[in-house]
């Protein structure tokens, strides 16, 4: 199992243990996390998954695809940062993610 932090845009913290293969959209969904509404369900079609990745993990994580990057320009507050939640497969490599979640989605 891997280790991910989501931090609500409030502050609340939620740590997950999440199977790897698991997209970090379904763990939200599975772990009951408030702010990630994920209405297509992880088909990269909306951008109600919207996150953004610590600092520190961008690198590890990666940049969006072409498609993500454009589902994105329908998200509120993009940032360099900015990942949709269902395009993230979780790996042993993720283990201690932490993941923020925007005041709103798109």
């Amino acid at each position: 199992m891997t280790k991910i932090t989501f931090v609500e845009a409030n502050g609340t913290i939620h740590e997950t243990d999440v199977e790897n293969g698991t997209s970090v959209m379904e763990a939200a969904i599975q772990n009951s996390v408030p702010g990630i509404t994920a209405e297509c369900g992880g088909a990269c079609t909306c951008a109600t998954c919207h996150v953004y990745v610590d600092e520190k993990w961008r690198e590890k994580v990666g940049a969006p695809s072409d498609m993500e990057e454009d589902m994105l320009d329908f998200a509120f507050e993009v940032k360099p940062s900015s990942r949709l939640s269902c395009q993230i497969l979780v790996n042993d490599d993720f283990d201690g993610l932490v993941i923020k979640i925007p005041e709103q989605q798109g």
